[in-house]
């Protein structure tokens, strides 16, 4: 995206402009994202070893930086100018850990630096004050795909390169339905605060009004996300729990080799509060985490309508593996927001069960979101009960058919995927202006299945080894119950 001239100034007012702003920094995150053939796709699986191979976690040197050694305190006291301290003093100093020590203690926004590990000790819980104004000044994001200046998220970075959050202790958000969740909640009008500014949002964008008008934080109701670090470079999320988040926790947006590892996101009761939602991004890792959220546990996006087209920067090579997926409208979902295509998604070894997990893989978007999602391969999955099906592709989502961008879905394979019980295999809505080919499950068996399939405006799916059995059998009129 190329920043005006307004925007650079307030981005500089605000402390978040870098080199990179005129393209001579870290991230090259803002670069058109290369054609298939350039970063070698087409392979597959072993496109996943490739995509691995690059990815590596970003090492920080050996100093510590104690936030008690900074001024804070355990207990009732607002820590986050001695946490400020802290960071500002590890970056200086040419990077290491910034500790937090065992004990409760009260912050506000935090702004991590390059080479700095914001790292929480066993026993340690960073609480997050539920008052809007510790997150001004509003900074530069992206909300729900869409750029503006807006609350800052919990824990933000802007072009930074080495940064991570890692450790056995937890961020607790403290939102609940008295603060964050009521923004939500519908007034006389059927409608909410948040929604009502949501729609000023995206009405803003599809106007092309600049970014730096659109201009949101204190007096509306756009809530923060958790963690989100912003065109940035080697980033890792490691260890940490997650409890009460005002909606998305964690939001990697324009980031390049970014590793989400061993981490517990437990907040399944707020509204949109998706697990891990990378934006934008390219060579990410997501292994040995557990989710249980209200909403999405995984959602991979790529801008939202006009202004994801805008920034036309794809999400590609993704592995997911090894994670465990409880609570959730899906285990991974790709969309809504997914204007600026989707491509070389992986996904193995996880396990999906809950009664209140409703798909395994869920694709979404409509006419006026548009987009191409390829080469989505899910292998070596177990899942337990799901709500509605194992895949559903929902191209009727929201505004539908209406729109100019009808979406493409090509490429899937699905392979070693078992299941307990579901309602259906398939849940499949499109129209025919969309694109839905090339579906193929093999070596699969979904038991306990209770109902037919829904499968409209779709090409071609082909199943090779599969079984599929009722949750009540039946025999054929003419035949006899088979015994092996």
């Amino acid at each position: 995206m190329k920043l005006t001239s307004s925007l650079v100034a307030m981005l500089a007012a605000a402390g978040l402009l870098s080199a990179c702003a005129t393209g001579a920094g870290p991230s090259s995150a803002s670069a058109p994202p290369a054609s298939p053939a350039e970063s070698g796709a087409g392979g597959g699986w072993d496109q996943a070893r490739e995509i691995l191979g690059r990815i590596r976690a970003p090492a920080f040197p050996d100093r510590t930086f104690a936030i008690t050694d900074f001024g804070a305190r355990a207990g009732g006291e607002d820590c986050t100018a001695a946490i400020a301290k802290a960071i500002a003093a590890c970056h200086a100093s040419g990077g290491g850990h910034v500790s937090v020590p065992a004990g409760t203690f009260r912050t506000g926004a935090i702004r991590l630096l390059s080479n700095v590990d914001l790292h929480l000790e066993k026993g340690s819980v960073l609480q997050f004050s539920t008052d809007p104004k510790a997150y001004l000044p509003a900074v530069f994001t992206r909300w729900e795909s869409t750029e503006c200046m807006n609350y800052s998220p919990f824990i933000y970075a802007y072009e930074q390169e080495n940064i991570a959050v890692t450790g056995p202790g937890t961020l607790d958000g403290q939102a609940g339905p008295s603060n964050w969740w009521s923004w939500t909640d519908r007034d006389r009008s059927g409608t909410s605060p948040a929604s009502r500014d949501a729609a000023q949002l995206v009405a803003m964008a599809d106007r092309d009004v600049p970014v730096e008008q659109r201009v949101f934080g204190a007096g509306h109701y756009l809530r923060p996300n958790f963690f989100q670090p912003n065109r940035c470079r080697n980033v890792l999320i490691e260890g940490i729990t997650i409890v009460n988040s005002p909606m998305w926790e964690l939001n990697p947006v324009l980031c390049t080799n970014v590793i989400a590892r061993g981490v517990t996101i437990d907040s399944p009761k707020g509204p949109n509060n998706d697990g891990f939602d990378p934006e934008s991004c390219r060579d990410v890792l997501v292994e040995g985490c557990s989710f249980a959220t209200g909403d999405d546990c995984i959602a991979i996006k790529s801008g939202r309508n006009r202004d994801g087209r805008r920034v036309g920067v794809a999400m590609e090579n993704m592995i997911v593996r090894d994670c465990v997926m409880k609570d959730g409208h899906a285990g991974v979902a790709i969309g809504s927001e997914v204007s600026g295509s989707c491509r070389n998604i992986f996904i193995e070894k996880c396990r999906m069960d809950s009664p209140n997990l409703q798909r395994a893989l869920r694709v979404k978007s409509n006419a006026s979101r548009g987009g191409t999602v390829e080469g989505v391969h899910m292998r070596d999955i177990q899942v337990g009960r799901v709500a509605e099906a194992i895949l559903t592709v929902d191209f009727l989502y929201e505004e539908g058919a209406k729109g100019d961008f009808p979406p493409v879905l090509r490429d899937v394979t699905i392979e070693r995927v078992t299941c307990k019980s579901s309602p259906r295999v398939l849940w499949v809505e499109s129209f025919p202006a969309a694109t839905v080919d090339g579906i193929t499950f093999s070596h699969c068996t979904f038991n306990g299945v209770e109902t037919a399939d829904v499968v409209k405006s779709v090409g071609r799916i082909s199943f090779d080894h599969v079984d599929i059995i009722p949750a009540v059998e039946t025999p054929s009129l003419s035949s006899r119950k088979a015994v092996w």
